[in-house]
């Protein structure tokens, strides 16, 4: 394997503040919840560990709906980068995941900063373009663009799930597969 390719065996996903007082904010906020619960979906079926947070939830509501129930454990920061969190950065490392694959929202504020300071820990760091968002595009773009100059890799939803996967052979690749399609007909509609 390449040394930037990530498995299900050293791989953690972390879902970021992905609020009901946000959520309106965000354009294609469906699409976005879609496929972070997509990759939440993907990541239980081939063992890669989720965790989630949540930003100073009393001002900004709790996880949405669709995606609280996938995860029930959100601890609560006020920082922006959720390596604050100790149970975070603790929970990556008691795991044996060097490698974090990002969602949530905003990319340019606690995502960036989650980000840097997780290559600062020297953790490699997934960004999953189309699992983030801004309230505004050129903030997203910038961050992303700033992430990937600052050592993040770039990827989609759907790529980091089949790079967990690996291959047709995986028990889990029919399972996958459906995941995948049923994914396709949520966005189509």
């Amino acid at each position: 394997m390449h040394p930037t390719q990530m498995s299900a065996d050293d791989t953690g996903l972390l879902v970021i503040d992905v609020q009901e007082k946000l959520i309106p904010l965000i354009a294609n906020a469906r699409s976005l919840i879609r496929n972070i619960a997509f990759l939440i979906d993907g990541a239980r079926l081939v063992g890669v560990p989720a965790q989630a947070t949540e930003q100073y939830p009393k001002g900004l509501g709790t996880t949405v709906p669709e995606l609280a129930a996938k995860l029930p454990e959100r601890p609560s920061k006020t920082a922006f980068s959720c390596c604050a969190v100790p149970a975070v950065v603790e929970g990556l490392r008691s795991a044996g995941r060097p490698k974090v694959l990002l969602a949530g929202i905003e990319t340019h504020v606690c995502v960036q900063q989650t980000a840097l300071d997780l290559l600062a820990l020297d953790f490699r760091v997934y960004i999953s373009a189309d699992a983030v968002a801004s309230r505004s595009a050129i903030d997203h773009e910038r961050a992303l663009q700033r992430l990937e100059k600052a050592g993040a890799i770039i990827t989609t939803s759907e790529s980091a799930v089949f790079e967990w996967t690996q291959g047709a052979g995986n028990p889990r690749f029919k399972e996958i597969s459906r995941l995948v399609q049923d994914r396709m007909k949520d966005l189509q509609s």
